[in-house]
């Protein structure tokens, strides 16, 4: 029981990181926003792996990533190792671009700080 209310935990925390990852270029100083994208990639570059996947079960096999396995729960049947790319190499730049942006081009303030 311990064991899943772990793993649902941690499943449920991932799912909010990540969709704060996609508000946070409005919600969060552009200056943290790179700081924290920047680690994400880091993260991705040392270990080859997001950390947080093997706390809810979920095993980077066969290009599964937190991603893939949101869409295929959703009865999508996405490219994986697209996807894959798509997350890892190019999202966390492009919003990274966007805060930056929208920001300090557009001279919108954070929402929070």
């Amino acid at each position: 029981m311990y064991t899943y209310l772990k793993s649902t935990f941690v499943f449920a925390l991932h799912l909010f990181v990540t969709l704060l990852a996609w508000v946070a270029p409005f919600l969060f100083s552009w200056k943290l926003c790179l700081a924290v994208y920047g680690t994400v990639m880091l993260q991705f570059t040392l270990f080859g792996r997001c950390l947080m996947n093997e706390h809810h079960g979920l095993k980077e096999e066969e290009n599964r990533i937190f991603y893939t396995d949101l869409l295929e729960k959703m009865h999508f049947s996405p490219d994986r190792a697209l996807v894959k790319f798509l997350v890892r190499r190019l999202l966390y730049p492009v919003l990274a671009c966007v805060a930056l942006i929208w920001q300090y081009l557009l001279g919108h303030e954070a929402l929070l700080f």
